[in-house]
């Protein structure tokens, strides 16, 4: 292998090999195994209680861990880990290569999950969550996108390198199946990893999003999270509504009540501004930068229901900016499930003993997940009206997490990946999801890098119905992290 100056950039001829490359392995490769992957309601443990009886996160973390031994990459080495009581993880590690005795020891580390959201509602009617679809490049069903393309996508970036013979430092691979769940078993994982996993200098993270599928879009910062289950209880069983109303309060009126505390239900605004945090002003400035690129695709991605016959949509606000800010750096309350409803056909003048609601708050990056947590349990517990029974129980915490400054080199090489593969300069977005390992991998390593990308650009849905991958997009990104890794000091 001949040694490359790894400062140096790629030669064109180089950069367009890693393309070529990319392409094949996902058309021979990588979309016939996302087929299968697809097709197995390898359910998130939050979801799926018994996941361990049923055995489907099982089969996709040995599909994917048989896969990549198939593949014999020269040097790289595979273990299947199982903790008692806990989901599987794939490590894997590749010895560096190409590079010289005064090289930098640092790792590479390359992360992923393989487990998946539940089924959801609304798929059309020749989809479904289980059913892979493959119809104008994209890959539709559940998982594909988030995140299952990961193990396949860094597996096949390392192929390229050496294929092309270039250099790359030493590599490990971390995909876990709880992701879905907040990732509560991953760090058990990484501490019995400990040394082993190096010193980690740069992090791949596929499992991010993308603002267009027109250029490669680096994710700069992460919502955390807190979520449970508020309940209000009023009856031990439900009654006549004709002969209790007006006596006996609403459960759901009491829950909306509480639910005012926290949030202005005409602006949307969540009130307690320990929920909130300053906006850095770089992060503004890359918000703009991104919105004149974006414009109204920000916000007319989403499928709208609502505006009248000849009436426009009318979102939170029309503004770009604000818009990108609203979803990446301000807090937010949704309610994602309810229980204690009877279904319509079954609905009778009968007032409901209780009504609970499932919480999720997105919190700004540098608001702490576990603080926010005990905060919002405490503000909804305190001083019940009617002296109701309510409980929050938590199900969930997690803190955000705000990109490092990027080395010369990162930024450098990351535009020059975006120019090559997608003809474009590189975006920077930030994103409204949570991936827990993030925050824990930046107090682990505080001077490594960060590259988080990932597939799921408009449309794409991820969690809901008709989630699909980008066949193309996927190809790109792939090339581009080989040229990442390539270039990494």
């Amino acid at each position: 292998m001949n040694a490359r100056d790894p400062n140096q950039p790629l030669l064109p001829d180089q950069a367009r090999a890693l393309g070529a490359y990319a392409d094949e392995a996902w058309d021979q490769r990588i979309v016939p195994a996302l087929v299968d992957y697809v097709a197995v309601p390898a359910k998130s443990p939050m979801f799926d209680a018994d996941w361990a009886a049923h055995g489907h996160l099982d089969r996709v973390v040995r599909d994917a861990a048989a896969w990549v031994e198939g593949r014999r990459v020269p040097g790289l080495r595979l273990e299947l880990l199982r903790l008692e009581g806990r989901t599987p993880v794939i490590f894997f590690e590749l010895p560096a290569s190409g590079r010289t005795a005064d090289d930098s020891a640092d790792t590479v580390l390359l992360y992923g999950h393989l487990d998946k959201q539940p089924e959801f509602n609304g798929w059309r009617r020749d989809l479904g969550p289980w059913t892979p679809k493959i119809e104008d490049g994209r890959l539709y069903g559940r998982g594909a996108a988030d995140d299952g393309y990961a193990v396949y996508a860094a597996i096949t970036a390392l192929e390229a390198l050496q294929r092309e013979g270039l250099p790359h430092p030493r590599c490990v691979g971390l995909i876990e199946s709880c992701e879905e769940s907040g990732s509560y078993d991953l760090p058990v994982y990484i501490d019995a990893l400990g040394a082993r996993l190096g010193q980690v200098g740069l992090v791949v993270c596929l499992d991010s999003g993308a603002g267009s599928y027109d250029q490669l879009w680096l994710t700069t910062s992460l919502r955390g999270m807190a979520s449970g289950t508020l309940k209000v209880e009023v009856l031990t069983e439900g009654v006549h509504s004709g002969d209790a109303s007006g006596l006996v309060p609403s459960s759901f009126r009491i829950l909306r009540h509480l639910l005012d505390r926290l949030e202005d239900s005409a602006s949307g605004r969540l009130l307690p501004e320990s929920f909130h945090c300053n906006i850095p002003g770089a992060r503004v400035e890359q918000a703009r930068a991104a919105a004149d690129v974006l414009k109204d695709e920000v916000w007319k991605r989403f499928p709208w229901a609502c505006g009248a016959e000849g009436q426009p949509v009318l979102p939170t606000t029309d503004d770009p900016v604000q818009a990108l800010l609203n979803r990446t750096w301000r807090p937010t309350l949704s309610v994602t499930g309810a229980e204690g409803f009877p279904a319509m056909a079954d609905a009778g003048n009968v007032l409901r003993p209780y009504t609970a609601f499932k919480l999720s708050l997105r919190l700004p990056p540098l608001v702490d997940g576990a603080q926010a947590t005990a905060a919002l349990k405490a503000m909804l517990e305190a001083d019940a009206p009617y002296n109701a029974k309510v409980s929050f129980h938590a199900n969930g915490s997690a803190t955000g997490w705000n990109a490092p400054e990027l080395s010369p080199w990162l930024e450098r090489t990351l535009d020059s990946a975006s120019q090559t593969h997608f003809g474009a300069p590189l975006g920077y977005i930030g994103q409204g999801g949570t991936i827990p390992l993030m925050s824990m991998l930046q107090r682990g390593f505080p001077r490594a890098q960060m590259m988080v990308c990932g597939v799921l650009g408009p449309k794409s849905n991820a969690h809901g119905p008709n989630e699909f991958l980008h066949i193309g997009y996927g190809k790109r990104l792939t090339a581009a992290v080989a040229q990442v890794i390539t270039a990494c000091p």
